[in-house]
Order: structure tokens, then sequence, then C-alpha cells
């Protein structure tokens, strides 16, 4: 057996959970907190930097925890944009991508929460890598804390669960992640900062609504019409665009945030003039507003079917669609393509599984 499977893995334990991990092996339960704080806090790896902790309980840790889920194997640098990507592999040697998107005034981490997808959109190389296994809470914040080791804490300013795999379908540890990110004793990000992104789970997304979080929440629409939806997302036949928006109705109305709705553009499929007056009635049905992302290619994965067929909308008619929606009172926003140089841009993170 694996070495690291034998320890205790702490990194991603939430602090109620730490604390009851340190009454079992008969510790003051405040130490919990000491340990919760080097963690997220000074992105410590190594019980040796915890210096307010007796060397005992050091070495005491040491030969029975483990501090780190990721090993870092690359990175890639976008030369055009800035954008850096990162390729971890976990500790059964699967790998995983995160991408840090640097920005005018904000840099934006966008990490993964599965091994692969099972969701297969059409447009998207994830799915077409297939799927593995979900990650763990550790390997979902490990994400942060590694890449913000790097960049330094307070120069990764924003999260967005928009990297490998559906969020919704890792639910509890998206939610126990969200909870390490935001909490007091971590010094990191407000809950504002931080963007969930679900093609359309339903009843998780009414659940996290209960939660009472307050996330941004985006939902990858990609087309208003439920026939189109059926056949570039599959989930779409499971959970209907119908059910999902009532859900997300619910959402903002319990949350008092407004949704974004991610809209990539593939010609002659939903950039036509009905979508425009579709996309229309949805957000004025709801506060909201979208975010047109160009279709970045995914010929790196050699896609068949209809993802081989795809073409994107070309700019100029982006910026014509984007036009007519403002035009109908439509808040909207263009997201500037970065890092495609490097395979990291939306739609493109995928590597091949084992």
């Amino acid at each position: 057996m694996n070495t690291k499977e034998k320890k205790i893995q702490l990194k991603g334990l939430t602090l109620p959970e730490l604390k009851d991990y340190f009454v079992s092996i008969d510790e003051s339960r405040f130490r919990a907190q000491q340990v919760f704080n080097w963690m997220y806090n000074h992105l410590s790896t190594d019980f040796s930097e915890m210096q307010n902790i007796s060397k005992e309980l050091r070495n005491k840790l040491t030969a029975n925890c483990e501090l780190q889920t990721l090993n870092l194997v690359t990175t890639q640098g976008s030369s055009s944009s800035g954008t850096k990507k990162y390729l971890f592999s976990t500790f059964d040697n699967r790998k995983i991508e995160s991408v840090v998107i640097p920005e005018k005034d904000r840099n934006t981490l966008c990490i993964s929460t599965q091994v692969g997808c099972p969701l297969d959109c059409k447009f998207c190389a994830t799915g077409l890598m297939g799927y593995k296994r979900n990650l763990s809470v550790g390997e979902v914040v490990d994400q942060y804390l590694l890449t913000a080791k790097e960049h330094g804490k307070k120069n990764i300013t924003n999260i967005v669960y928009m990297g490998m795999g559906e969020p919704l379908l890792n639910y509890e540890t998206t939610l126990k992640s969200v909870e390490i990110f935001t909490h007091e004793l971590t010094k990191g990000l407000s809950r504002k900062r931080i963007t969930i992104s679900t093609a359309g789970i339903a009843n998780k997304i009414r659940d996290l609504a209960n939660r009472n979080l307050r996330v941004k929440l985006a939902f990858s629409l990609h087309s208003a019409f439920e026939d189109v939806r059926s056949l570039i997302m599959p989930i779409n036949k499971k959970y209907s665009l119908n059910e999902n928006i009532e859900a997300l109705k619910y959402y903002a109305k319990r949350t008092k945030t407004r949704i974004t709705f991610e809209y990539t553009m593939l010609k002659n499929l939903n950039d036509r003039d009905k979508d425009v007056k579709a996309l229309t009635n949805l957000c004025s049905s709801l506060p909201s507003k979208i975010n047109i992302i160009p279709f970045n290619s995914i010929k790196h994965m050699n896609p068949g079917g209809i993802s081989s067929e795809l073409e994107p909308t070309s700019i100029a008619d982006i910026h014509l669609f984007a036009d007519k929606l403002r035009n109908n009172n439509i808040t909207v926003m263009i997201r500037e393509t970065q890092g495609d140089d490097i395979a990291a841009a939306c739609g493109q993170l995928a590597v091949k599984i084992k």
C-alpha cells in the first residue's frame, strides 16, 4: 500500500473535523486551530514549520499524518496573456490541471473538482477525456494553496470552480473547500470572490441555496432551447433546462445574488436571432447576466461525432450578437480568450486518463 494512504491526511479537514482528530489522539482541541492556521493561512507543507507547537507533537504528526495531497508536475505559461497552467499529480498518479488567469485588478484561479468529467459536453475537452473519480477536499484545496505559495497568497484574489469536472457532482467536497477558503482563520477569500459553475444539477442548486453560503453561481447555459442544449450537453436529458431555471430562480431569490449564464458561441447553432430572443426572455425572468465565451478549439483531443463538427462564431458576429442583447437591456460580458496557446482557455483543460 502507498505510504501516503497509510497516514492521516490533514489537508482538507475543516476546523471541526480537525478538532475531532486532535481529541482522538489525546491532544488539546486548541492545537487544531494552530495547525489549521498553519495549513491554510501560512501555506505550510511541513510540520517542522509549525513553531508554536511542541517538537514532540510535531514529530507525532510527522509520523502519522500528511500535509500535502498533490505534487506539481509541470507548469506552462502563455506568452500572449500571462495565463499559467499547472499540471498536478495525485497520490494515485492521476493528473489534473488548474489555471491562474491574470487580469488588470485581480488574479483568478480556476480549480478542478474531478479527475475528468462524466458529463460529456460536446464542446469541452474535459468531457472528451472521460471520468475517473472525484477529488478529495484536500486535492481541491491544495490547488489553491500550492499556486498561492508561488504567486503570493494575496495575489490570488478570486476562485472559480470551472476547471475539470462538475462541482455539484462532488458536492460535499466542494462545500467543504469553500468553508476552508472563507474561514476567518485562513484570512482568505470573501464568498463574493468565489464562483461555483454548474452544468445544471437542479436539486443541488436548490440545496446550495439553502446552505446560505452566498457564493456566486454560474450556470453553463450555451442554449436557451431544450433540444439544442440536449444535443451539446447530455446532462440536459436528465435535468431539463426548465427544471434548472426554476432552481436558479430559487437560488437568486434565496441568496439575493445574480446568476451568471455562461454561453459558448457556436456557429449556426446558438448564435441566431431566435437565440437572442430566447435569451432575452430568459434573462428577463430572473436577476442575471450573460458571459459570452468564444469557442476554443478542442482539436488537441482528436474529437469525433458532433464535437468534431462544431465551429466558432466569428468575433465580429459575437459582438453583433452581444449588441443585440444589450439593446434588449440584457447585461452582457464577452470573455476574452486567454491561454489558448497552451490549451488553458475555457473548455480546453484535459489530460490523458490512465
